[in-house]
């Protein structure tokens, strides 16, 4: 490969959260970008769905109540550009209403691309300590919190 040819881009996922109520002129809350690749895009919009669908369940709903619920205040989350790669809710939105999720099923900040901090290759989390000094923090990144 000579100098003026270069290798293609790689492909940066975004999650684009959706507003079912409509609160929103055009329903998207937020763009999520940072993500590591396609899996890991899909894996968050997925977990975020389900915690959508459980922050929408109340005690003794029927499946149908809580996908009517889901649809009327829920957040959905669909990876951009990824055709049918991407994760789609509507595939399992059966197995979401009838079964509550387990609390790791609806870990979605442990995904978020926005909690990860690179500083000097290594990636950091809220969980992390860093051994920086503490006196000279002009060069600490802030870890983004939900």
């Amino acid at each position: 490969m000579s100098t003026s040819e270069t290798a293609p881009a790689a492909q940066e996922w975004v999650v684009k959260i959706i507003d079912q109520s409509g609160a929103t002129e055009d329903n998207i809350i937020e763009q999520v970008k940072g993500f590591l690749d396609l899996a890991h895009a899909n894996a968050f919009a997925r977990a975020y769905v389900r915690d959508s669908i459980e922050r929408c369940r109340v005690p003794g709903a029927s499946s149908r109540e809580v996908l009517e619920s889901w649809f009327s205040f829920g957040e959905n989350a669909e990876v951009i550009d990824a055709g049918d790669d991407g994760w789609k809710a509507n595939s399992e939105l059966d197995d979401f209403v009838s079964s509550p999720a387990t609390p790791m099923e609806r870990d979605w900040r442990s995904l978020d691309p926005r909690r990860l901090v690179e500083e000097d290759g290594v990636f950091f989390d809220d969980k992390t300590i860093n051994d920086h000094n503490d006196e000279d923090d002009s060069e600490v990144s802030e870890i983004i919190r939900h």
